[in-house]
């Protein structure tokens, strides 16, 4: 299944999964009923911004998104690169390869990212329904990252842990692609407070 394919399966299936109408979801995550109706019959391919506002909307983190559940095959512990979902956002030319094996259960999701030379892409929800905990950490390259009003330059090497819970923005300030892995946890707001 092709990386677009996916997402709209996951759109719709988690959408669906939580008795979501499609107003209902689109009030919930400020983003319009006809824009996730065309991301669900594949019709356009949505923004970073628009897909972590649908996940947050859907209580998963934006990984989730590009992980398929699986159908009647047993866990593996493996993901082979070449069966790793690779998507572009079609607003920056950014790539996100989602590296955790699908279907294995674990609390812990990778992603690799490659930023393009000067661009950047700002995620402004900041209400969040479920508690996410992210590290950045830089292999080439070179990136800004603002998390509220604080803002950090890294260099290759360099990690950045942050938890997602206010404006959040990543920017590319050199001459040339960077490239940075992702490690994410999540608690639901449910779990978060019963603790």
């Amino acid at each position: 299944m092709n990386v677009e394919a996916l997402l709209a399966k996951r759109v719709r299936d988690l959408r669906k999964g939580r008795g979501h109408t499609l107003d209902e979801l689109a009030e919930a995550s400020g983003v319009s009923r006809s824009t996730i109706s065309l991301i669900e019959r594949q019709e356009i391919s949505p923004t970073a911004v628009v897909l972590s506002k649908l996940a947050d909307a859907l209580g998963v983190t934006m990984a989730a998104l590009f992980a398929d559940e699986p159908e009647g095959v047993a866990e593996e512990p493996l993901a082979r690169h070449a069966d790793q979902p690779t998507w572009t956002d079609p607003a920056t030319g950014y790539q996100r390869r989602h590296l955790s094996p699908v279907g294995f259960e674990s609390p812990l999701e990778l992603v690799e990212v490659r930023f393009p030379p000067g661009e950047s892409v700002s995620f402004h929800n900041v209400a969040r329904h479920v508690v996410t905990h992210q590290q950045v950490w830089m292999l080439e390259g070179e990136m800004a990252i603002s998390v509220g009003e604080q803002e950090w330059h890294l260099k290759a090497g360099d990690c950045l842990a942050m938890v997602l819970d206010q404006q959040l923005v990543f920017r590319n300030p050199g001459r040339k692609h960077a490239r940075y892995a992702v490690a994410l946890t999540t608690v639901s707001m449910t779990q978060r407070t019963t603790k």
